[in-house]
């Protein structure tokens, strides 16, 4: 079972939607029961880093996410869900992340547009199932003020004021700060990787 973890601030309905027309259901939760049984876990997220955890606090689910990130089971973070894998976040000092991969959130700098939104290029970067060809350069759609700066997780970057990690692996661990259940075919690509982790 696909479970899309429902804490208030996620595009759930197109998640769900994007998994759909891929032929299979996700359920959409915050249940800790149904979270503790999925197969795979969608961490999404909109809004801010800080609220996001007080949320997943509220709702007594941090233990339950960090245990799936732990259990070798797939796991797939979208947008700020992405970010709540790191431990912290500039945008909300003192609330703690997940901390299932290590590194600090950071605001975007030196005078571009924030937020930063639409279509940009990801660079693949180092071997990938998500991205198998390196010389390719897929377009995603991106909404976000806040970035991963390169770790060692970085599986693909996109250069908006400078690099940054547009997408991380570990493992069964996965993040993508742009939105691919907004990306068209680009996006139900990697969706259809993640069903078949």
């Amino acid at each position: 079972m696909i479970a899309v973890v429902d804490y208030g601030m996620g595009n759930l309905r197109n998640i769900r939607q994007a998994f759909r027309e891929l032929g299979q259901e996700a359920l959409i939760t915050h249940d800790r029961e149904a979270l503790a049984e999925a197969s795979k876990l969608v961490l999404p997220g909109v809004g801010a880093f800080g609220e996001a955890v007080r949320r997943i606090e509220g709702l007594g689910i941090r233990d339950l996410l960090v245990a799936h990130a732990t259990s070798g089971r797939p796991l797939l973070g979208i947008c700020l869900g992405m970010q709540l894998l790191f431990e912290e976040s500039e945008e909300s000092p003192g609330a703690r992340g997940l901390g299932v991969l290590a590194g600090r959130v950071r605001k975007f700098s030196g005078g571009i547009k924030i937020p930063h939104v639409g279509w940009n290029e990801v660079r693949p970067e180092g071997p990938s199932h998500c991205f198998p060809d390196p010389a390719a350069r897929p377009c995603f759609y991106f909404v976000h003020s806040y970035k991963v700066e390169p770790v060692p997780e970085t599986i693909g970057v996109t250069d908006y004021g400078g690099l940054f990690s547009a997408a991380v692996q570990r493992g069964n661990i996965t993040g993508f700060q742009f939105h691919p259940e907004k990306s068209q075919d680009a996006g139900l690509d990697l969706l259809r990787k993640f069903l078949a982790s």
